[in-house]
């Protein structure tokens, strides 16, 4: 198991480094930078006289004039040695600060929807497997299919609009206007729960419809294994029978989904983020993306990538963990 785990570890330490150098090179490859947006946004609303000098001078000072690999090898060495992320230049800020302000609703957010995902399509998948073209099953297929296939903004502006009609205002953001800049508090917390609700929902349809197929299809494999007309034949009950060993062993590629089902839901989270204008990590990487801020839009990926890495870890020690017939040497 040791063994295990430091291999994984590697090779999640390994993936990170990866992804950094290609988020890093990808964000730099559209012509210009921050400096060449400012100026052309300047230009555009009537400011001509520009000094060459000044451009260049910014240009110096935030270090863009450098080779890409010599911005890489710096922006690296400052976050290993210093945990600098570098200098916000469309925010004004540390790109640091930025993160760690907006990471932890992102979290929340994130976190919250992955829960839902499973409380939802355990029961849901068990349940139509077990009873294959049964009412249910049909009914759940049905909603499935409306789930996958509607967008996750569409469905975010269709509930703002019923809370709007039916409630007298739209749910959006996490926090009720009183509790947007206080301290927190136990009735801050309950306010977020109150309003967590509509994006976990929002975010998570479209997986848990995934995962209820996965999880039906699997079970019915498992359910036509010999194994278990052998454990029927001994005499076992059907519900201990079946959450013994089929559920157990149907829900391997369930648990496989927490490392790709992460990265989808921080990427679903974006949209849905700058719809119902959730104080997430969301807007604030697509407008780094848009001002071509490299700092903060690295920095955020980097996070994210690192998040998502370690979930697939956790995957990968679950499966370990769940089912013997992985080998973990």
């Amino acid at each position: 198991m040791k063994k295990f785990l430091l291999r994984r570890a590697i090779y999640m330490v390994f993936t990170v480094w990866i992804i950094t150098v290609i988020a890093f090179i990808v964000i730099q490859l559209p012509p210009g930078d921050y400096v060449t947006n400012m100026v052309t946004e300047m230009m555009a609303s009537g400011t001509d006289d520009i000094d060459p000098a000044i451009i260049e001078q910014l240009r110096d000072q935030y270090g863009l004039n450098d080779p890409m690999h010599v911005q890489y090898l710096k922006w690296m060495r400052n976050i290993i040695v210093e945990g600098d992320f570098g200098y916000s230049l469309a925010f004004k800020r540390d790109a640091r600060d930025l993160i760690l302000e907006r990471l932890p609703l992102t979290f929340v957010v994130t976190l919250s929807t992955v829960l839902f995902v499973w409380i939802v399509a355990l029961p849901i998948g068990v349940f139509s497997a077990v009873r294959k073209y049964s009412l249910g099953d049909y009914i759940a297929t049905f909603i499935g299919f409306i789930g996958l296939a509607t967008p996750n903004f569409l469905f975010a502006l269709i509930l703002m609009y019923l809370s709007y009609k039916y409630g007298g205002r739209a749910l959006i953001g996490l926090f009720s206007a009183e509790y947007v800049d206080a301290p927190w508090t136990m009735a801050k917390v309950f306010d977020l729960l109150k309003h967590l609700f509509i994006p976990m929902i929002i975010i998570g349809t479209s997986f848990t419809a995934g995962l209820i197929r996965t999880m039906r299809a699997n079970l019915l494999d498992e359910l036509n294994r010999p194994y278990v007309d052998a454990a029927r034949a001994k005499g076992l009950s059907e519900t201990r029978l079946l959450w013994k060993y089929p559920v157990r062993y149907a829900l391997n590629p369930f648990v496989s989904t927490i490392g790709w089902a992460l990265p989808g839901l921080v990427a679903g989270e974006v949209i849905v983020s700058i719809v119902l204008n959730l104080p997430t990590s969301g807007p604030v990487l697509f407008n780094a993306l848009l001002e071509q801020d490299m700092y903060v839009a690295s920095g955020f990926i980097l996070v994210l990538s690192a998040l998502t890495v370690i979930g697939t870890f956790i995957s990968d020690v679950l499966l370990a963990i769940l089912d013997p017939r992985i080998r973990l040497e």
